[in-house]
């Protein structure tokens, strides 16, 4: 698993497999977010695949996908209470960069 840490509780990652669940938790990781919206290749696993894996590692699982680098005041929110709660969390989408600029969103907001 390719991953860039932001902060010492947020990291960021391309396409994750349901594999890299098991190790995200051996990790710390206690939320995995998915930037990814279904259906962008034919190669990507679904997000309800890593949803179940997640639910087996018991990692909550939440899905904020974003249109290219757009995103909402509300996934802003939601990711800035994730961050908030103080959980170590992994975003992933194709690359990692809609998950960092998501993440930098949130470093602005109130």
């Amino acid at each position: 698993m390719n991953v860039t840490q932001l902060s010492p509780t947020f990291r960021v990652s391309p396409q994750i497999t349901t594999d890299d669940v098991a190790e995200a938790k051996e990790q710390g990781i206690g939320v995995i977010v998915c930037n990814r919206p279904d259906g962008e290749s034919a190669d990507q696993i679904p997000a309800a695949d890593i949803r179940r894996a997640c639910d087996a590692a018991g990692i909550k699982f939440v899905e904020l996908p974003m249109n290219g680098p757009n995103y909402s005041p509300e996934q802003v929110s939601t990711l800035k209470s994730l961050i908030d709660d103080g959980s170590n969390i992994l975003a992933y989408c194709r690359t990692g960069n809609r998950s960092s600029i998501l993440y930098n969103a949130t470093q602005g907001s109130n």
